[in-house]
């Protein structure tokens, strides 16, 4: 083993996605191999200022890849937002003996590590959002399941609003991304999808939509709104009135994040897990885990939290040209 590594600290914070557990396991398995002692820390930041830790081993993360959310827990640290809470968390590394701190997360998550890289500590961070919004990273850890989980509810909910001949109106989540809007409007059909990265005319990207969509024969319409969209209640009243088609919305909420993660969310888990701990064996500082080209990468955490990524507007066009 070509490092000094004795002791890394694990934690997940922010939003649960399906997959933290398989990242968990595959973090916890290789420091193991590496002979790093694996320190899991409970509810993210918070817990990290608190010392509230347990020594995990190969043993203690058996049977847990096909559960959702994460063994860890994971909790929103407002303490952690100010100077002294970082100093605190930064203390507790220390006082905790603490080589390095990986974190599993999205972009609040990235932004806590960069705050901690800048008091000294060694940080990497793995990505798990629901929301695939990480600019960095193409993918990330939670996406596929949320999707799956999204186009299921909502095919059972086209059967019964087929049989009445009503326009629905589904929220998804993604907070201020359209990702997950778009690859859900695409896989279930939808006649309109509204997202944030593209501005929409309502008459001719919805109403017209319907419209033209009930004189071939259509008899449901359905509508993806992305949660960065909101309004969806205005949306049906807008859509009642001026089509006269029954309309009813249904806000999925969070179901997406829960259920057991598919097998691209447990594969990418697993590979950016034992990717983040080959980096820091290899004497990695404050980095973040991508995949990009197809590839896994390592990104220094001020770079990463600058770079952006834009929505496959292409997919926004597919779906819009075959919705007819």
């Amino acid at each position: 083993m070509d490092t000094k590594l004795r002791r890394v600290g694990i934690l997940t914070s922010g939003g649960d996605a399906p997959g933290m557990n398989a990242a968990i396991r595959a973090v916890v398995r290789s420091c193991q191999r590496n002979g790093i002692v694996p320190i899991g820390i409970r509810r993210g930041f918070a817990g990290l200022i608190r010392s509230d830790t347990e020594v995990m081993d190969a043993r203690s993360v058996n049977g847990i890849t096909h559960h959702g959310g994460t063994v860890l827990y994971t909790a929103r640290c407002e303490e952690f937002k100010t100077e002294e809470g970082i100093q605190a968390a930064a203390k507790a590394c220390r006082y905790l003996g603490l080589d390095a701190v990986l974190a599993i997360g999205g972009d609040g998550t990235f932004h806590g590590l960069r705050a901690l890289s800048r008091q000294g500590v060694n940080v990497i961070g793995v990505p798990a959002t629901i929301d695939n919004d990480i600019g960095c990273s193409h993918y990330t850890i939670g996406f596929d399941t949320a999707a799956n989980t999204a186009i299921e509810a909502i095919d059972k909910l086209a059967d019964t609003m087929q049989s009445h001949e009503r326009v629905s109106v589904v929220e998804v989540m993604g907070r201020h991304a359209g990702h997950l809007a778009v690859y859900v409007g695409l896989a279930v059909g939808a006649t309109s999808i509204l997202i944030p990265e593209s501005e929409f005319d309502f008459e001719r990207d919805v109403i017209e939509q319907i419209r033209e969509g009930r004189e071939r024969g259509k008899r449901h319409h359905l509508i993806i709104v992305a949660e960065g969209i909101g309004r969806c209640d205005e949306i049906v009243a807008r859509v009642t009135e001026e089509t006269g088609i029954e309309t009813r919305v249904s806000i999925l909420g969070y179901i997406q994040r829960g259920g057991s993660p598919s097998a691209r969310d447990r594969v990418m888990a697993s590979r950016m897990g034992h990717f983040a701990v080959e980096q820091l064996v290899h004497g990695a500082e404050s980095q973040i885990v991508c995949y990009r080209d197809s590839q896994l990468i390592a990104v220094p955490v001020e770079t990463a939290l600058t770079m952006t990524k834009s929505l496959d507007m292409y997919m926004h066009k597919v779906a819009y040209d075959i919705s007819i």
